[in-house]
């Protein structure tokens, strides 16, 4: 990028929330680019193929646009639709498969103070710089033997490579539930693992009885109160309230959920409590981190407590966000 150009604002991430941001600025005449190191809205897109939203298409709606979709709940196809429609109608400048590697503190061609950003192709100058990168990226480790053979998977996609195969999930929250009855829907044999006596609370109200059901008739085996001890090539092994077992296996699902890229926040100097959830710094009137100028969006804010902030409550961030800088850039409202 030319060097005398000064971004208003560098936005890191372009999924709903870098979107929201990206739009809010637009609308204050704000010079913003967006930089992705994925595809647009790279977590939906990884998200599974069959998945459908909690959330009522209107309460992920961003930039006034209205998000139609042929059922109560939209479904990850639908929401690509939608992302894609509103970038292109905002004509927002987005930059995928371009990975921010780090920033610094920089004195701007203008004398003024702003931020140096070094992707992998370029370089960029920016007042301010917005994270909205999510946590969809750093699977949580299980921390067992074999956790790193080829046939544990973090993400979950489709079931088809699954039919006739022993397949264990582990977790009891939507992706493991959904993961569970889609594979066991096209004829793996699926066991599921969870620490916890019982599914998540947060599983969708339309799923929940549809797994009891098959746990029930004895579709699915399911260990509650249990964890998976070793992973191997063909078997897994587990602890149960009723002692150890070793069971066949062709595939272990881990959807053990994710956590933000601490390692790389940390690198550009975000500091975080020191509790287990590791909350970010942050204004909370703001959403300033404790770098001057340098804004947290969306689910990043929420640290290991990833259930906290989602796509329909944290869209308010942006205009918080953009709100400040045209403040403090004197933009005209």
């Amino acid at each position: 990028m030319d060097d005398k150009i000064i971004l208003d604002s560098l936005i890191i991430g372009a999924g709903p929330i870098g979107l929201a941001c990206g739009i809010e600025a637009k609308q204050r005449n704000l010079q913003v680019i967006l930089l992705e190191k994925g595809t647009l809205v790279n977590s939906i897109y990884h998200y599974p193929a069959n998945m459908t939203f909690f959330s009522t298409s209107e309460k992920i709606e961003i930039g006034y646009s209205p998000f139609v979709s042929h059922g109560p709940k939209p479904t990850r196809s639908e929401a690509l639709e939608y992302y894609r429609r509103v970038a292109k109608f905002w004509d927002l400048d987005i930059r995928t498969y371009e990975e921010v590697v780090d920033f610094s503190p920089a004195i701007l061609p203008d004398k003024t103070r702003g931020y140096k950003v070094n992707s992998t192709k370029g370089h960029y100058l920016a007042r301010t710089v917005i994270l909205a990168t999510g946590f969809y990226d750093q699977p949580n480790p299980l921390h067992v033997p074999g956790e790193d053979l080829p046939k544990v998977k973090h993400y979950f996609n489709d079931p088809h490579p699954y039919i006739g195969q022993d397949v264990l999930v582990i977790g009891a929250a939507n992706s493991a539930i959904d993961a569970a009855l889609e594979c066991w829907r096209k004829g793996a044999r699926v066991t599921l693992v969870h620490r916890g006596k019982e599914i998540s609370g947060r599983v969708k109200y339309w799923v929940w009885p549809d797994f009891e059901n098959r746990v029930e008739e004895g579709s699915i085996k399911a260990y509650f109160s249990s964890k998976v001890t070793a992973i191997r090539p063909d078997q897994v092994d587990i602890t149960t309230p009723e002692g150890p077992i070793t069971l066949p296996n062709d595939w272990v699902l881990a959807m053990t959920g994710f956590q933000p890229n601490f390692a790389w926040m940390s690198k550009l100097g975000i500091c975080f409590d020191p509790t287990p959830d590791r909350m970010p710094e942050r204004n909370p009137d703001t959403f300033e981190s404790n770098l001057p100028g340098v804004f947290l969006a969306g689910t990043v804010c929420g640290g290991m407590n990833t259930s906290k902030w989602f796509i329909e409550n944290s869209i308010e961030h942006a205009h918080i966000i953009m709100e400040e800088i045209a403040r403090r850039l004197k933009i005209p409202a």
